[in-house]
């Protein structure tokens, strides 16, 4: 016993009064197993609380070693905590891991005590496989927020080469304060200024006065709708128009105005910019595609044509994104309901198949751009294949169902555990496919490939998607 622990200090009296029924009630109440053994180590009775399955198995290891029921790197811990209550009476606690006959480890602390002046001793376990729970949870936490730090910091590169690059001035206004709190080079260029020195002065500036009521009126229409038309201003160092355009943006439960201003002069001067603006969209890592409403290309990168296997941007170009982006029936209609609905999608995982049969996960944030008439599509799809994620939900839970069935095995006949493993496999593929779709049943049969009557069928035999509004 180390220096801070502590024993009771009425070793005689109350407790001299304990039979040996009442020993038993209090080891069984200070563990989750417990397990009597002889001075060879051998388990010679067992207590176990609560109905759990995994500790009703334990029966088996009565009358084997204690050490041949645990996993191989924790039987030196079994021999010491054996060596500590020869010696002391009373052994530190240990945790040791061990095999239950379905395969699976069962994860214990025991402290082990000697019975009375006699061999035997009794080994107290408390369970802790909802502790290693909560440790796998954190750490798969702890990998999810890592994975999100690094996820954001690509998308602010991103967010700052196109900042940087874009030949049209940009301003980022605080809607609550109106002062700047971000400009790029360009807006630095059309107020003669560094862009530095424009972060903080409040908006509007430099503009004409006959302006100043043109902005106000602009930006009433932005704080109601979320966009305005695109207005013209004139400022007081320019002979010339400026093009506005505003629109609102929220993050974080703060509001800001995207101010855009062209000038002629500037949207000349700026080919230079738009060039190498091209350039770097062209060169990214991450697949880059436009399109129109209805899915055609008009441009793709060259990390697009790597994913679909083409050779020249001419063989995409015409052809409908769906051809090489995701799942049959199911992706490409979610994704284009979406953007109609909210005019922006982010962090949809879909997959590319390439020409000649290669696949990829990939991950996409699509942009609906209004263009009068005729709108278009801009999508980003990043390989996500060799990401380190964990698995999904349904994957463990489908693993923990299958590993309660295997311990059936002896108990029910192998016909019926393959009757009922097939259809709780079936029944879950049919809920990762309504989930899929968005509960498109349609889409959800197209996925699964079966037709929609047999769908139906399958889904009132498992009672799925009773408390769901179906789409069809």
């Amino acid at each position: 016993m180390n220096g801070l622990a502590k024993t009771f200090d009425a070793r005689v009296g109350a407790l001299n009064a304990l039979d040996s029924q009442s020993v038993a009630a209090l080891v069984h109440a200070a563990s989750d197993v417990a397990l009597i053994l002889d001075q060879d180590g051998i388990i010679r009775d067992i207590a176990f609380s609560g109905a759990d399955t995994h500790l009703a198995e334990t029966r088996a290891w009565l009358g084997q070693g204690w050490v041949d029921t645990v996993t191989p790197e924790t039987q030196d811990k079994v021999r010491e905590l054996l060596r500590e209550v020869s010696t002391a009476g009373v052994s530190s606690r240990r945790h040791v891991n061990h095999i239950t006959p379905a395969g699976t480890e069962l994860p214990v602390a025991y402290t082990v005590v000697r019975l009375g002046a006699g061999q035997n001793a009794v080994a107290i376990g408390r369970d802790l496989r909802s502790a290693a729970l909560q440790q796998q949870r954190l750490v798969e936490a702890q990998q999810a927020m890592e994975r999100d730090y690094w996820r954001m910091r690509h998308i602010e590169t991103r967010y700052r080469l196109l900042f940087q690059l874009s030949s049209e001035a940009v301003l980022i206004v605080d809607v609550a304060t109106m002062k700047i709190i971000d400009a790029n080079p360009a807006a630095g260029l059309l107020f003669s200024l560094p862009a530095k020195r424009l972060v903080g002065r409040n908006f509007p500036l430099e503009l004409d006065p006959g302006s100043e009521q043109r902005v106000a009126e602009l930006l009433a229409t932005v704080r109601t709708s979320g966009r305005s038309e695109d207005g013209r201003l004139r400022l007081r160092s320019r002979d010339e128009d400026v093009r506005v355009g505003v629109s609102l943006v929220r993050q974080d439960g703060t509001s800001m105005f995207l101010i855009r201003l062209v000038t002629e002069g500037l949207e000349h001067a700026g080919g230079s910019h738009d060039s190498r603006l091209q350039d770097a969209m062209r060169e990214m890592p991450d697949a880059f595609v436009v399109s129109d409403m209805d899915g055609k290309i008009f441009t793709a990168n060259r990390a697009f044509l790597d994913l679909a296997q083409l050779a020249t941007e001419e063989q995409a170009r015409g052809q409908l994104v769906s051809r090489w982006v995701g799942r049959p029936g199911a992706d490409w209609p979610v994704l284009l309901g979406t953007l109609r609905e909210h005019g922006v999608v982010r962090l949809f995982n879909s997959s590319v198949r390439g020409e000649y049969g290669s696949t990829a996960e990939v991950e996409a944030s699509a942009v609906m751009a209004p263009a009068g008439a005729h709108p278009s599509i801009g999508i980003v799809l990043r390989d996500v294949g060799r990401r380190l994620a964990s698995g999904p939900q349904g994957a463990r839970d489908l693993t923990i169902a299958v590993e309660q069935l295997t311990g059936l095995v002896g108990r029910v006949g192998l016909r019926d555990l393959v009757r009922d493993t097939v259809d709780l496999v079936e029944r879950h593929f049919i809920e990762a496919a309504l989930e899929l779709t968005g509960h498109n049943r349609t889409s959800a049969a197209e996925v699964l490939g079966v037709s929609r009557q047999s769908l139906y069928v399958k889904l009132r035999r498992y009672q799925l998607g009773a408390g769901v509004r179906p789409k069809e």
